[in-house]
């Protein structure tokens, strides 16, 4: 069996670079899906679903959700949802409003707070910049625009050791004093809007906005620091690769082009990258939320099912969700479970959680083993250690507005929520190679699995 490790790796951190926020990681997606074939619909409007249709819905400018309908001449009479779900946020700092501090009359720097659980020191003395989204207005027109300074443009320096002895022996770290990034000398004073705006500017070049008459002006943005640093290949035998942003675009990025890949003439597949994960999910567009139950239901809808039908087909539906796992640590193997030890490049990994911080349970792990199975794709088995506490993902949460068969499946990887994470240059094609199986094989519980 011929897997394409390196190329895929190659292509994924390909995408990894083009997406710097969850918003470029939406955009990149809904591009990929576009190229596909796939036709975005829009929540205001009325939906015309057809046969065979391919979709796909973007709520908040973060999340996003594809889904394809099988060929079928009655089009009610499909059998279940087959659904795949990610998110595309990862921990990093987001720059306040009125960013800008001057300190001794001789520096610049921005203003920024903690999003998400990120190992903080992992920040300092690298090459950062700025991306996000801004929303301008021209006239009485409104649009929302990518921005990203595409170069170097900020460090977080550190404290010298002759400043701070005691750094190497364990140390607070402050985000209000030790994460602010330093943006210029004095003469950068109240430059970063001009900045913004050039480059929203730049990205609006050819858009009617700037075609009419008025000024354009931003009235808001979210905007977060992101690590330049390019992802890399290495490792003896080029085994292992780092990048930023691993934990989740590896799974989304994985999700979506299994997605795009398959077919099923019995069920609809859908593909859902949800945000806002890393901090809890409770937003309009986050897992926490109807953007999953409410897309289902319109399909149903749209497919003449009635009520009844539609409730019928959620019973028999199954989701994977996909959120990176926790590998074996080569200097620290203590910290894992003693029977229950990931490894880089050993392939999917079935995460489990008695007090159901992963949704996995025996019927949803054995469907799961099975797909692995039946594709070829090694798996294996995550459970923290009973002393030490672990972190949730989005399917169980899904759950608490959906009730479908789940299971939490990640890859390995190690430095999870650093600024520059480790993973297995197999595991992304085992990953995609296991999910595209998934959608597909025709698939429904009907007692017997």
């Amino acid at each position: 069996m011929e897997y394409m490790y390196e190329e895929t790796t190659k292509e994924l951190l390909n995408f990894i670079k083009k997406s710097p926020t969850c918003f470029h990681v939406v955009a990149n997606i809904a591009s990929i899906l576009e190229n596909a074939g796939y036709t975005l619909v829009d929540e205001g409007s009325k939906w015309n679903l057809v046969s065979g249709g391919k979709y796909f819905v973007i709520r908040g400018g973060s999340s996003i959700i594809a889904f394809r309908l099988p060929n079928m001449k009655d089009i009610s009479k499909f059998g279940s949802f087959q659904i795949v779900a990610a998110h595309s946020d990862s921990p990093c700092f987001k720059i306040k409003e009125n960013p800008e501090i001057v300190s001794d009359n001789r520096y610049v720097s921005l203003n920024v707070e903690k999003y998400g659980g990120m190992i903080m020191s992992t920040w300092i003395d690298r090459p950062l910049s700025v991306a996000g989204r801004a929303v301008v207005t021209k006239g009485n027109e409104i649009a929302r625009c990518l921005v990203d300074v595409d170069r170097d443009l900020l460090v977080i320096p550190n404290l010298a050791i002759h400043f701070n002895r005691e750094i190497n022996e364990g140390y607070k770290f402050n985000p209000q004093k030790d994460m602010i990034p330093l943006f210029g000398g004095i003469d950068s004073k109240d430059t970063f809007d001009k900045m913004i705006k050039e480059e929203v500017s730049t990205e609006l070049s050819d858009d009617s906005l700037l075609e009419e008459s008025g000024q354009l002006s931003i009235l808001s943005s979210d905007l977060f620091l992101y690590n330049r640093q390019e992802g890399t290949i290495w490792g003896k035998d080029n085994e292992y690769f780092s990048a930023p942003r691993i934990d989740d675009i590896q799974c989304a990025y994985s999700a979506v082009a299994s997605f795009v890949e398959s077919e099923n003439e019995n069920n609809v597949t859908v593909c859902a990258i949800f945000n806002n994960e890393e901090v809890g999910s409770t937003t309009k567009q986050g897992a926490d939320s109807t953007f999953l139950s409410d897309v289902l239901e319109r399909i149903s809808i749209n497919c003449n099912k009635t009520r009844d039908e539609y409730l019928q087909a959620l019973s028999s539906s199954f989701m994977i969700s996909a959120d990176n796992a926790h590998g074996v640590h080569p200097n620290h193997t203590d910290k894992s479970d003693p029977t229950n030890r990931p490894y880089m490049n050993g392939g999917v990994v079935i995460k489990y959680n008695a007090n159901q911080k992963y949704s996995t349970d025996a019927v949803s792990a054995a469907i799961m083993k099975k797909v692995c199975a039946d594709s070829g794709v090694p798996y294996q088995t995550y459970v923290n250690r009973s002393d030490i506490a672990g972190g949730s993902t989005l399917g169980n949460i899904s759950n608490s507005h959906i009730s479908i068969n789940t299971v939490d499946i990640g890859l390995a990887q190690l430095a999870m929520h650093s600024a520059y994470e480790t993973a297995g240059v197999k595991d992304t094609a085992y990953m995609i190679r296991a999910l595209r199986h998934f959608y597909n094989e025709p698939f429904s519980i009907d007692g017997k699995f």
